[in-house]
């Protein structure tokens, strides 16, 4: 296994991993809409805390030398199933090879953000 880790996503705020390779795999910890310079929340709506996010895993892909295209799976988690419509503009706009995923909505995320966002990806 080969650990990942970049200055250009958020640093772990607990007691794990930015993401990992093994097996020709990328595997992410759920990012969450915080900036990585200074780690405080970016945006107030879906749509800015959603791109933050895509930013984040862009910058985590790009580190295992991977990109949105092989992205083979996510799974999104949004405090509020009444933000899945604007969420998906913004997801659409990275996924565009429309990996598998699954989505949810979950009473509390860390930092009470709107979204979460991990993947599986090919390396």
């Amino acid at each position: 296994m080969k650990r990942i880790s970049t200055t250009n996503a958020p640093a772990a705020i607990g007691p794990y991993s930015q993401a990992y390779i093994t097996g020709g795999l990328l595997f992410t910890s759920g990012q969450v809409p915080l900036d990585p310079e200074t780690g405080a929340v970016v945006g107030t709506t879906i749509e800015e805390q959603a791109g933050q996010v895509m930013k984040n895993l862009g910058a985590l892909l790009e580190a295992a030398g991977s990109s949105y295209e092989k992205t083979v799976k996510t799974t999104c988690f949004l405090a509020d199933m009444g933000d899945f419509a604007a969420f998906n503009e913004v997801y659409a706009g990275y996924f565009t090879e429309k990996p598998a995923r699954s989505c949810v909505a979950v009473k509390t995320l860390p930092k009470n953000v709107l979204c979460e966002v991990e993947l599986i990806a090919e390396v």
